[in-house]
């Protein structure tokens, strides 16, 4: 029965449903993939398939001029007259003969360089003429995995059983196919509104597409063209020469008689953010015909990317006399140790419809909606509103997928999966234990007795090693996350065993309200930022003798709640009782023979072995924090609300901590903070990003040295963040800690290439020049100021996780030279 089912889907995509339909081959016989049909002086369009199959949808039965076309292609005209639908039409589309005038051949001067500054010139009138519109927006996208093995560097890839039943024995299959219906309005510069109203995906009939028409969105008459996280130059943007050459290849007329030039693309540079391949320009309006561009991926930004191809082809309605888009292709070839991935997404725009304006309501903070019934159509919606005809191997893939997922989704299956992958073994008492209930949704997990991953080494403790217990139940389509975690820690010098314990609950994904009570016994940093990594630790410890960390022991309990109380809008409260002890060094272990002496465990007398850095006491605290993210957005799903920052403007935070109910009034205080952070995009020329803090105690003057700010300094010549927006670079950790008021500044420059792509032997790097900015003022003491200049995304190959910078400091009249490596992975 499942050998007849395939088949008699992909007949079904083909008949019955579609109204003209047919394919599209060449003199030879050849399918054209991706070629475009549509009606004459509309915007009613369809594109073919890869096999060259095509299928368009008439309104009525009459007289219908329909277009042909794709590049390389004479663009055809066919009339014809249906009184009977469906109507099957096969097309043979002759090869398009470009022409070069002689004249134009044997001048010196380069007439490509004429029609892009025509291009350039009438750009602005050419966009303002689609500045404003709705259309319908189809899109499918596919992703391929070839070549994925069992191990990679001795380690086994895991990629889970589902994803997995995909593959063929070689590691290769379609690991993701799905496709998207939405309604879509657009008004220039930035206001977009889409209404999903199908998604589906292959093996997944609860999620959502994540195909959508607000990130398919790429505009050449824009000087900059987003990709991942790189901002590529157009072709004819404003300083398009400072980055391209080009070449007029040919000409040709299309079905309106209007001239069409085909100007070849070069880059100067080859590292710099640009595109190669032609574009397509309409003579005399200057507008764009076609767009069929590459890039490689180091010029994104993204070493793992091969290549990524982006296709536009533009449709004329002679009655508004308006070049629209209407189909656009992105293709990719990704990889790395032998694995390849390759993805394809066509999107076909449909049924515009251009205005003078829109209703004050039309364009929200909400930008997309994906309707309740979206991933619920069934395969006669599908045959019927598809645009592009499927492939045989997509209609096998949705075919097997949807056959796998019924049995997949089963209680008997799951349970029978569980029963394997939840046996017992002897081993697992040391190495660990999960227990997990698919169907119910929920898992049970034992770290083991000997949990390597959790051996670390400090002077406090010596080496300690942690295990614990943790329980989760989830639900995703409400949004609910329960945890419940437990961990015992021993140090093996100080020979205490300390046992905490944290219980989570997420309530939903509409507003995010979120309740975590935690409490239990363990040793916290003086710096709840943990300014030191525990890994670095062990290795400035162990092998140098320097030990910065410093440690406390707390018993403490603690209920926290937070949730979003409007847009972009989140706040937090956290009451917390801690009962606070100091702690000696009990163990000087190290890997190396040095007479050199560990600091003590006092961050204000790191040479007194004998008196503590505190006295022991308690305290309650209360915090109240609001995070706000200016010009915030969002996407609504049938499954919950997801935020999406808007990179336009500032996120500001703001928190007030009352210290109260201490054993001694004098560890009791107010403090407020405030934290600015803004990132600023300079268009081709880099990223400029800062980091504003500011706070006051109040009424603090003896509280606990606990209780100070402190910043995140850094002594180990190691940085772990991406960027260095929170952190010195060469400062002391508790130096200049404080308990009056406090303000510090982070900035650094990233040029994302700009800068270093036109230095000849360094552009071969492939990396980006840094600088940065950091100061730091307190009452006390003069301001401490760091200056820094390095390299980033430096690295072997595709793996650019390394970064170097040359820093100096100033402090009192003091400078002070070092150099900091960064690790990014």
């Amino acid at each position: 029965m499942k050998k007849c089912y395939a088949p008699l889907l992909f007949l079904i995509s083909f008949i019955g449903f579609s109204q003209i339909k047919g394919t599209i081959t060449d003199g030879k016989g050849n399918s054209i993939p991706y070629a475009i049909v549509f009606e004459e002086n509309t915007y009613n369009s369809t594109t073919a398939n890869e096999k060259g199959v095509y299928e368009l949808n008439l309104k009525k039965t009459e007289n219908h001029t329909l277009i042909f076309k794709s590049l390389g292609y004479k663009t055809k005209k066919e009339k014809i007259t249906t009184s009977e639908l469906p109507y099957e039409l096969n097309v043979v589309l002759a090869e398009e003969n470009l022409a070069l005038n002689e004249v134009v051949i044997n001048t010196k001067a380069n007439p490509a360089l004429a029609i892009i500054k025509n291009a350039i010139a009438s750009k602005k009138e050419n966009a303002e003429k689609t500045n404003r519109f709705t259309a319908d927006f189809y899109s499918r996208g596919i992703f391929k995995i070839k070549n994925l093995p069992k191990k990679i560097m001795g380690m086994k890839v895991d990629i889970g059983d589902k994803m997995s039943s995909y593959l063929d024995s070689t590691g290769s299959g379609i690991i993701y196919l799905s496709e998207t219906v939405s309604k879509i309005s657009f008004e220039k510069p930035d206001h977009f509104k889409e209404k999903i109203i199908a998604s589906k995906i292959a093996g997944d009939n609860k999620g959502y597409s994540y195909n959508t028409a607000i990130n398919s969105n790429y505009s050449f008459y824009d000087n900059i063209v987003p990709l991942e996280e790189a901002k590529l130059i157009s072709p004819i943007a404003n300083n398009a020469f400072n980055y391209y050459k080009f070449r007029l290849e040919g000409t040709f007329f299309d079905e309106n008689n209007q001239q069409i030039n085909k100007i070849k693309v070069v880059p100067k540079r080859d590292k710099e953010p640009v595109f190669e391949g032609y574009i397509y320009i309409v003579d005399d309006s200057w507008a764009i015909y076609a767009i069929d561009l590459t890039t490689k991926g180091y010029r994104m930004n993204n070493e793992f990317t091969e290549t990524f191809q982006l296709k536009q082809n533009f449709d004329y309605n002679s009655e508004n006399k308006i070049w629209a888009k209407s189909n656009q292709s992105i293709a990719f070839v990704a990889g790395a140790f032998g694995i390849q991935f390759s993805g394809n997404f066509q999107h076909v725009f449909s049924n515009y419809n251009f205005l003078e304006s829109f209703e004050k309501s039309t364009f929200t903070k909400e930008i997309v909606k994906i309707e309740n019934d979206a991933n619920k159509k069934d395969n006669l919606y599908w045959n019927t509103i598809r645009p592009i005809p499927l492939t045989t191997e997509e209609v096998l893939d949705y075919s097997k997928k949807d056959s796998i997922e019924a049995v997949r989704e089963s209680k008997k299956y799951l349970d029978s999966i569980d029963v394997k992958k939840n046996k017992f073994k002897i081993i697992n008492i040391y190495s660990g234990y999960t227990y997990k209930n698919t169907f119910n949704k929920y898992s049970f997990h034992y770290n083991g007795l000997v949990d390597l991953s959790s051996l670390n080494f400090n002077t406090v403790q010596g080496i300690n090693l942690s295990s614990g217990f943790s329980f989760s139940k989830w639900n995703d389509e409400k949004g609910k996350r329960t945890s419940i975690k437990t961990k015992f820690n021993y140090g093996f010098s100080d020979e205490r065993l300390r046992v905490s314990a944290e219980y989570k609950h997420q309530f939903n994904n509409l507003n995010y309200a979120n309740l975590s009570v935690a409490g239990g016994t363990k040793v916290n940093q003086f710096n709840d930022n943990e300014p030191i990594n525990s890994f670095i630790n062990d290795i400035s410890s162990t092998f140098f003798k320097d030990n910065y960390m410093k440690l406390y022991n707390k018993e403490f309990l603690g209920i926290q709640y937070s949730q979003d109380i409007a847009d972009g809008i989140n706040l937090k409260a956290k009451i917390e009782y801690s009962q606070r002890k100091p702690l000696l060094n009990t163990s000087d272990y190290t890997f190396i023979r040095s007479d050199k002496l560990y600091t003590s465990n006092n961050p204000l007398a790191p040479n007194d072995y004998v008196n503590l850095g505190f006295e022991t006491h308690h305290l309650t605290t209360f915090n109240l924090g609001a995070k706000i993210n200016f010009g915030n957005k969002f996407i609504t799903r049938p499954d919950g609300k997801y935020n999406i920052k808007n990179n336009k403007y500032p996120t500001l935070v703001l928190n007030y901590e009352k210290g109260f109910a201490a054993n001694e009034r004098k560890y009791e205080f107010d403090k407020f903070e405030a934290i600015v952070t803004y990132s600023i995009l300079l268009r081709n020329k880099g990223e400029l990003a800062t980091t504003i803090n500011g706070g006051k105690f109040f009424n603090a003057e003896n509280i606990s040295f606990i209780d100070y700010k402190h910043f995140n300094g850094n002594q180990t010549h190691i940085g772990l963040t991406e960027k260095y927006l929170d952190n010195f670079l060469l400062l002391p950790y508790y130096s200049n800690s404080s308990n009056t008021s406090y303000f510090q500044l982070h900035s650094e420059y990233n040029d994302n290439g700009f800068v270093m792509n036109k230095i000849p032997l360094l552009r071969a790097l492939k990396s980006q020049l840094v600088m940065g900015y950091h100061s730091l003022g307190t009452p006390n003491k003069k301001s401490y100021n760091e200056f820094n200049i390095g390299l980033d995304r430096l690295g072997f190959g595709k793996f650019k996780i390394f970064r170097i910078d040359y820093v100096r400091s100033y402090e009192n009249g003091v400078k002070t030279d070092g150099f900091v490596f960064g690790l990014k992975f």
